[in-house]
């Protein structure tokens, strides 16, 4: 049996070693090469076939393999097969004492790294070794911040409550069209992701998705941002660029707290609308081919009347309106989404799932959630981040939370013979107390439309 050997004294400080794995059928070349890397203060296993180097690659994190060609039963180039299968992540250099074009050519092909010949150079060796690890922490770290992106831009949408799905129903059946879609509901309530919900069942999918919060824009750039500029349109325009607009050809942009726009702003929004052109800041008109979705937490018909929000733009965003509910119409969907959260934080610090006890389960369903799924979600990082324990107790809880009055749930009693007329107007008032006067939303959650509301109140 081939002898497998670790040295224990080769581990460097966690987050700065570099473990190299390797591999040679020849004992000398073997002993050489561990006392050269472990000189360098990096991590050494050793092996003397393919076999216990697939072993020790299964039980080790290997940044850079390093193996001899020519060895009995399995070569390097299968080895360096075996080895991209099992862990693609790690760099495979190939060492033979055979060198030719040729080969070397085939083995790069194969995913090698590099390819040294013997007899080997120290000086070279190591600065091979060391490349190849570099480029494999780049690899890595390009492949986290991939998933991280992922992770903030495809966030689902979790949840199973009637109030959510006819919402989702909503925004389903308005996705392939070509219509606006208006969000509405509270700051929290997860406006971009339905807008990116909808973005992804549309025929435009294929196409980008850009977000525009335009309240975090500066008014004084916000046209420029939106539609691009040309060179020395203005002071310090020293390049012409793109607006978001023009990035999003073929795609969705999403104007979130569209209820900031300046009137300057919000005219050439419209002329977008109604004529499907605009103009860069110093340039000539662009064709627009973007599906806008629009979102807000405030209330523009009220915006409308008191002057500060144009009508006619109003009226072409609202051409397919929904409100997202917020959290406390959605109590169901608090373990859901507590679940889902816990996922997300427990591994992003590297710590097991915490357990949630159903007392401490009951508390978060209770809890109003002012702001919504977001300070939900904020509130479960900090457990993951705060709990010293493997459950989530009451203590680690805001005191916000843990110390908050229960609320009871709201019922409707009715004693038998009342008029279903006053049944109906009873149950939309009190509806309508939940959603605090939010018709739209009362409307979604009774599953009736808002006309339906105002007819049955007596205020068409």
């Amino acid at each position: 049996m081939d002898n497998l050997t670790e040295s224990p004294d080769s581990v460097p400080p966690a987050g700065e070693e570099i473990t190299v794995l390797v591999v040679d059928d020849e004992l000398s070349n073997l002993a050489s090469l561990q006392k050269i890397f472990q000189k360098e203060g990096m991590r050494v296993l050793v092996a003397e076939g393919a076999k216990q180097a697939l072993e020790l690659a299964r039980r080790h994190r290997v940044q850079v393999v390093l193996s001899d060609l020519m060895m009995p039963g399995t070569n390097g180039v299968e080895l360096l097969r075996a080895i991209k299968e099992l862990s693609p992540d790690s760099e495979v250099v190939l060492m033979t004492a055979y060198g030719t074009v040729e080969t070397a050519v085939h083995a790069m092909r194969e995913g090698a790294y590099d390819f040294v010949e013997k007899p080997l150079k120290r000086v070279n060796i190591v600065k091979s070794v060391r490349k190849a690890a570099e480029k494999q922490s780049l690899v890595a770290e390009n492949r986290s911040l991939r998933q991280e992106l992922q992770l903030l831009t495809n966030r689902e949408i979790v949840g199973q409550s009637p109030a959510l799905r006819r919402v989702l129903d909503i925004a389903t059946q308005a996705a392939p069209s070509s219509a606006t879609v208006l969000l509405l509901g509270e700051s929290g309530t997860g406006k971009e992701l339905l807008a990116r919900y909808t973005h992804s069942k549309s025929g435009r999918s294929a196409g980008p998705f850009i977000a525009v919060n335009c309240s975090a824009i500066p008014e004084s750039i916000l046209e420029a941002e939106l539609f691009g500029h040309e060179r020395g349109s203005f002071t310090g325009a020293v390049s012409r660029r793109d607006g978001r607009f023009a990035r999003a050809k073929g795609g969705t942009l999403f104007l979130d707290e569209i209820g900031e726009l300046s009137p300057g702003v919000q005219v050439k929004i419209l002329r977008v609308l109604q004529e499907g052109e605009y103009e860069p800041v110093g340039g000539n008109t662009v064709k627009a081919d973007v599906r806008i979705i629009a979102a807000t937490n405030r209330d523009l018909a009220a915006e409308v009347e008191a002057g500060r929000f144009r009508e006619d733009l109003y009226y072409r965003l609202n051409v397919i309106a929904v409100t997202a509910p917020p959290l406390r119409a959605r109590r169901e969907d608090i373990p859901l989404l507590v679940d889902h959260f816990l996922g997300i934080y427990c591994k992003k610090n590297h710590r097991a799932r915490l357990e949630v006890p159903d007392e401490v389960m009951a508390k978060l369903s209770d809890y109003s959630w002012p702001g919504n799924v977001r300070e939900l979600e904020n509130v479960i990082e900090r457990s993951a981040v705060l709990c010293r324990t493997p459950t989530l107790r009451l203590e680690d809880l805001p005191d916000s939370i843990a110390h908050a009055a229960s609320t009871p749930p709201s019922t409707l009693e009715f004693a038998l013979g009342t008029p279903l007329e006053e049944v109906e107007h009873r149950l939309i008032r009190e509806t309508l107390r939940h959603t605090q006067g939010d018709k739209s939303l009362a409307a979604q959650l009774l599953g009736i439309s808002t006309r339906t509301i105002y007819r049955k109140l007596g205020e068409e």
